[in-house]
């Protein structure tokens, strides 16, 4: 009997595995679908790399570093290139974690980042700056774990982590020209809305595996309230949200009713195995307002450009979500249940921890960097797109005319000169 219960546990860890696995490819259609079309394969390329590379570094050190034997509580000093573990189903489950907080900094710097200076974040995000605030609350060693810190699949760790590092990466890296001009916020719309809602579609399709095997255990009590959880906090993000810009805006705004999915996904995952469906529900709602004056207070007072709004979804809504527990566990410890501040004292203390962590150490990283190779793409490379000067490719036929006058060094003005030249003589010949 229990050799058929750990079968049963395996097989449940596994699949959560492959979903969280599969959120990458929503990423990247997320991130794809809501910038242009010319740097489509860019943020393809970016994102195979991602899950890539960030899953060799997480290998060879990343997971050392986040559960080894604890320095203080801070960061673990053994497990190298796996030595000595022996778990390879938990370590394959966090190795598809790993990669994602480089993901979400992937979004926010999108169009105009160099992509060797990207390849550097991936190393820094997977080697040392994630694999640290996991130990803090995952390793059953670190120092927010003693203070009772809840965090069950990563409000905090996973996505907060990541948007503080988008953050700072938007700072440094600048925003896409013509974004602000003569004191005024430039939309640039994205290329494909139903591209950006086929990856949240497959985003939220992976969260039953990212929250739901985070139990790792094919528990059948806790299980169906982790994934009934995740589901009505998203859903509950899409109503709300799609509500309040028609209030707000007077119409139904699609990407951020999109992202409002995705802000009840992140909202509710901390406290995904501590809180009632009424409370996910709550927990959705809330994060809905939160997003859309949290993407327009970047955009227009901070002037941050993220082209998909990943600081808003994951970073106020991770901080929103990780507060969350401290009201709505259901355990004793939340507020509106009896449990007094503590828990609510102890979630704020971890949040203001990560932050303060990310923010110099990946500022400290891209200064490195940016040493070695500059952090965005010549104004010329940005304007033509990245695809073609960056890949020497295109994604859609449309844009060959491009491709073969880049290959051969033209400039971009040149480009469009002979563009426009060669559609006058086709229509001259057509009337001809």
């Amino acid at each position: 009997m229990d050799e058929v219960l750990l079968s049963v546990n395996l097989i449940w860890v596994m699949l959560g595995t492959i979903l969280v696995f599969f959120m990458h490819a929503g990423f990247a259609m997320v991130e794809a679908g809501f910038t242009r079309s010319k740097n489509a394969v860019n943020i393809i390329m970016k994102n195979f790399l991602t899950i890539s590379l960030g899953g060799i570094v997480y290998f060879l050190c990343g997971y050392a570093i986040m559960f080894g034997d604890s320095v203080g509580g801070i960061f673990g000093t053994s497990g190298f290139a796996l030595k000595g573990v022996d778990d390879l189903s938990f370590f394959i489950f966090q190795t598809m974690f790993a990669a994602t907080g480089a993901t979400i900094l992937s979004g926010a710097v999108a169009e105009r980042t160099n992509i060797f200076a990207y390849v550097g974040v991936i190393i820094l995000m997977s080697l040392v700056v994630y694999p640290v605030v996991g130990h803090w609350v995952w390793s059953g060693q670190g120092w927010l774990t003693d203070l009772g810190f809840v965090d069950f699949a990563g409000s905090t760790v996973v996505h907060l982590t990541g948007a503080v590092a988008a953050f700072v990466a938007a700072v440094m890296v600048g925003p896409r020209l013509g974004k602000y001009e003569n004191g005024r916020v430039n939309v640039i719309t994205g290329h494909s809305i139903p591209l950006g809602a086929l990856g949240v579609f497959l985003l939220w399709f992976g969260w039953f595996g990212f929250n739901g095997a985070s139990t790792l255990a094919a528990d059948p009590e806790l299980v169906p309230s982790v994934i009934a959880n995740t589901f009505f906090a998203a859903a509950a993000g899409v109503v709300a949200t799609a509500f309040y810009t028609k209030f707000r805006y007077g119409h139904i705004d699609g990407s951020l009713t999109l992202n409002g999915a995705l802000a009840g996904l992140v909202g509710i995952t901390a406290g995904a195995a501590n809180v009632s469906i009424f409370g996910s529900l709550i927990i959705g709602l809330i994060a809905a307002p939160l997003l859309v004056e949290g993407v327009r207070f970047l955009e227009w007072k901070l002037k941050v450009d993220d082209p998909v709004g990943a600081i808003a979804v994951h970073g106020i809504c991770g901080v929103w979500g990780t507060l969350a527990v401290g009201l709505f566990d259901i355990g004793g410890q939340g507020l509106f249940y009896g449990g007094g501040f503590g828990l609510l004292g102890i979630q704020a203390i971890g949040v203001i921890a990560t932050i303060a962590w990310v923010s110099v150490s990946v500022a400290a990283g891209l200064l490195i960097i940016k040493a070695f190779v500059p952090l965005r793409v010549t104004a010329e490379e940005e304007i033509a797109g990245l695809d073609v000067m960056e890949h020497g490719t295109p994604a859609y036929e449309y844009q060959d005319i491009f491709k073969s006058s880049a290959v051969r060094g033209e400039t971009f003005a040149h480009r469009l000169t002979h563009f426009g030249k060669a559609q006058n003589n086709v229509q001259e010949e057509q009337h001809v």
